[in-house]
């Protein structure tokens, strides 16, 4: 079912996450497939889409013909409520089929705050939350991600939950629901042949037993040839290309980016990062594949920011000669390029020279601790000069905010240790520059979160209290400094950890939570405290019990039938040298003997072969053409789903297309270099158009026609190029003077025509604007060129924009003159039919 056809659709927030239909997604028909699969991100699109493994998937399934894979994401609470209000399903992006009409319904389970979001889209979707409740055919409902390595707590709403990477485990399971769908296999028998992929865990086929006091005595296995699920994890991650034709989001991404992942795993064993252990061994991505892929994609996409991923970038063997490789071919493209987690001692001058050859990204320094015993603890090795010594090669380079992370309550944590994070923070201000440019830090501090499969699962959470309290001292040693502390909720971390380190009886806390309200736990502005604690308390449940306490050397974990290949007794040495302060070495240089490899076929995978890569020249190689020497217009439409794109939204839309389509546009200079690219005017949210006016300076002539061509191929459908003119280069910018709209009323009562005679014959007509902080009152009559009644549901009007001040939008206009409330109904159409340019 389309939402986006009810009249209310308009009046939701952020429309364009639902709207689908983006350039590069893939829509299939469902009736000639044999197996559908909806990937369900539990969270909204601007985050679900910022997430790798969703876009890989997508496109590994839809590359066979036989599967169509398709997308859904958490919707926010407004449209909860009207999806609840009008009895409509949740449904998928591509063909708005309901969940319950796929095959397979996958979530993805990033982390353990949003498991009330899973249970809200299969309840939205009429589908029974618990497996006991799903008697005959259903879909299968299956989780994956590193929230998976600890199934436990969600194992009672899960029919399969995949352990480990993806991509092999995705189509085999494919393979056996098609299977199934043919009628070879009852759901009994597909939950039981599911046990022979590997990666695949069947919950019901396992069951918890407790000891007195309840601690998980053992998890037994129910057939006896199913006793250990085994990690999912690919040798050879280039049998994976990157996919080059990525989806091209409306809505501005958390992560609004090109990422390209180079390596997956890392060797150096920090004690408190799970990810570091469950996706061990390393296994890196050829460079060669690597810097094709990354012109493939940019060229497809028209992203001009280029994300290189690994859990430890800076290690991967050929980072400098990657780097140089794209951006050499990259720079004249102004395509700027990130790496999101470099390690201190693995930065080095020229990836600093590399990356602010187009421009200067962000630059986070994880530190983790305030003191070297800290860092030593956490087998993190840093001392307090590379620190410093980092921290100043950054400024000198031209950085002038710098951002550090920093955890509390790691094991052993002492007072002291949270002073010395204030300490190292004032010794980093002390070494940033005092004239000139003002540096700033943004010291990022969160509470530790003990997880499954890491040397410090045996350790207690820090409580609430201390938790809190412990931030409340780094504020106040910060306050009145050019540091900017920023926190992570510690209530979040809190409920965080009682499922990090949960068991299968905290599946009725969950339900219990949801079902009074609990949603969109991981945002803030959403979280509930009380409704958690209420949950547990009404369920007799003490989070006390799975949070606070050390757990003993033999005790039995309630996820010791997950195995990631590295061993308990290997875990629980680094535990014991966490507390000796001794530090382990990186496993690419010393084995650790750790139990993942077997040193034939699974082992490191690295690239140290060099010579097969590109010659490299010179950063200075290929200076970038910023100059202007053409100016053209560009007037386009503006219609259907188009309409609820922003402002914003369509100018990422634009320049997007404009790179793709190879169009020359001239860019500014200075440390952020922009295209020169300017708007006419910035149409409200909601409203259609015929005519809209763009402008853009290239670096040489264009072909009109041709160019007009290759941008209407880019646009989705909607949006149309209708006229391209060169104009003098050095005009002004145009902009609009008047515009021309037609309103029209839907499922509203008529509109009085004495009202709008009163309005004509009024001398002044001021409103208050809407969403004013400060009630700004307007003078529309000012603004109203002229007005008229169509008929009783129907008008047009001129309006002006070459007064000062705020302006209203055409429906706001109307409300004022009719005393309706078409802004908060959504119940209109309006469509700009002409305009006159200054």
């Amino acid at each position: 079912m389309d939402i986006t056809h009810f009249p209310w659709f308009g009046a939701i927030r952020h429309p364009s996450r639902y709207l689908g239909g983006e350039i590069h997604s893939i829509k299939k028909d469902l009736s000639l497939v044999e197996v559908s699969i909806v990937l369900a991100f539990p969270d909204v699109y601007e985050v679900g889409m910022s997430h790798l493994g969703l876009r890989i998937l997508y496109h590994l399934l839809n590359a066979q013909d036989w599967i169509a894979a398709e997308r859904v994401f958490a919707p926010w609470p407004d449209l909860e409520y009207k999806l609840r209000e009008y009895g409509i399903p949740l449904c998928s992006l591509e063909t708005k089929t309901p969940l319950k009409s796929f095959d397979i319904v996958g979530f993805s389970l990033q982390h353990e705050l949003c498991y009330t979001n899973v249970l809200n889209m299969l309840d939205l979707s009429g589908i029974p939350l618990k497996l006991e409740d799903r008697k005959g055919y259903s879909p299968l409902i299956v989780a994956g991600g590193p929230a998976c390595f600890n199934p436990e707590p969600v194992a009672e709403f899960f029919d399969v939950i995949v352990i480990g990477d993806g991509e092999e485990v995705a189509i085999d399971l494919c393979r056996l629901v098609r299977r199934w769908k043919g009628g070879g296999l009852s759901k009994e028998e597909l939950l039981e042949e599911s046990r022979s992929i590997r990666g695949v865990y069947v919950p019901s086929l396992f069951r918890p037993r407790y000891r007195k006091g309840g601690i998980v005595s053992s998890v037994d296995p129910l057939l006896p040839d199913y006793i250990k699920i085994h990690k999912a994890m690919p040798v050879d991650l280039n049998r994976y290309p990157f996919p080059s034709h990525q989806i091209i989001p409306y809505a501005e991404l958390v992560h609004d980016r090109l990422s390209i992942e180079i390596a997956r795993g890392c060797g150096r064993g920090c004690r408190f990062c799970q990810a570091g252990f469950i996706y061990r061994p390393v296994r890196e991505r050829d460079p060669e594949a690597v810097i094709q892929e990354a012109k493939a994609a940019l060229k497809k996409t028209g992203y001009d920011d280029l994300s290189l991923l690994s859990l430890s970038t800076g290690d991967y063997t050929c980072i400098e000669f990657l780097l140089r490789s794209i951006m050499d071919n990259q720079a004249k493209e102004k395509i700027a390029i990130s790496l999101p987690s470099l390690r201190i001692d693995s930065l080095r001058d020229s990836f600093m020279q590399q990356i602010q050859r187009v421009r200067k990204t962000g630059f986070t320094l994880a530190v983790e601790a305030g003191n070297e015993r800290m860092r030593r603890i956490i087998n993190k090795g840093l001392s307090e000069d590379e620190i410093l010594t980092t921290a100043q090669t950054v400024y000198k380079a031209g950085w002038n905010l710098i951002k550090l992370y920093f955890m509390i309550g790691l094991p052993f944590e002492e007072e002291r240790d949270i002073d010395d994070i204030v300490n190292l923070t004032r010794m980093i201000l002390r070494i940033s520059p005092k004239k000139g440019r003002r540096a700033h830090l943004n010291v990022s501090v969160a509470t530790f979160v003990p997880k499954s499969h890491t040397p410090f699962m045996w350790a207690p959470q820090l409580s609430l209290e201390e938790a809190q309290k412990r931030i409340k001292r780094i504020q106040e040693g910060l306050k009145g400094t050019r540091a900017r502390v920023k926190w992570n909720q510690p209530e979040m971390s809190w409920l965080e950890g009682v499922f990090a380190r949960g068991d299968r009886r905290l599946a009725a806390v969950i339900l219990h939570a949801w079902k009074m309200g609990a949603r969109f736990d991981a945002w803030a502005e959403h979280f509930r405290l009380d409704l958690w604690q209420r949950a547990f308390d009404q369920l007799g449940i003490d989070p006390g019990f799975y949070l606070l306490r050390e757990r003993s050397s033999p005790e039995f974990f309630p996820w010791e039938h997950i195995d990631t290949g590295v061993s308990k007794h290997y875990l629980r040495e680094e535990w014991r040298k966490a507390e000796a302060e001794q530090l382990t070495p990186d496993c690419r240089k010393k084995c650790s003997n750790c139990g993942v490899c077997d040193h034939e076929i699974v082992r490191p995978v690295l690239f140290e072969n060099k010579s097969k890569l590109p010659i490299l020249r010179s950063p200075n190689d290929g200076e970038i053409e910023t100059n202007s020497s053409n100016r053209y217009r560009f007037t386009y439409t503006k219609l259907g789903d188009m309409r609820y794109l922003s402002h914003l939204e369509l100018v990422r839309l634009i320049s997007r297309a404009l790179r793709r389509a190879r169009v020359p546009v001239a860019y500014s200079k200075g440390y952020h270099p922009m295209p020169r690219l300017s708007f006419a005017s910035a149409l409200p949210v909601g409203v259609e158009s015929l005519m809209e006016t763009f402008e853009v300076e290239t670096t040489s002539p264009i072909d009109t026609l041709q160019t007009m061509k290759n941008l209407n191929r880019e646009f989705p459908e909607g949006i149309q190029i209708k006229k391209l003119e060169e104009v003098p280069l050095r005009g002004k910018p145009c902009r609009v003077k008047e515009s021309s709209f037609v309103v029209r009323l839907k499922n509203s009562t008529a509109l009085d025509p004495s009202r709008l005679e009163r309005f004509v014959q009024a001398n002044e007509f001021p409103v208050l604007k809407p969403g004013h902080k400060k009630g700004r009152t307007v003078d529309i009559k000012a603004r109203v060129r002229c007005i008229n009644l169509l008929g009783p549901y129907e008008l047009s009007m001129v309006l002006r924009y070459d007064q000062e001040g705020p302006h209203l939008k055409p429906q706001e206009i109307v409300d004022a003159i009719f005393s309706v409330d078409l802004s908060k109904t959504g119940h209109f159409i309006v469509k700009k039919i002409s305009q006159i340019l200054s």
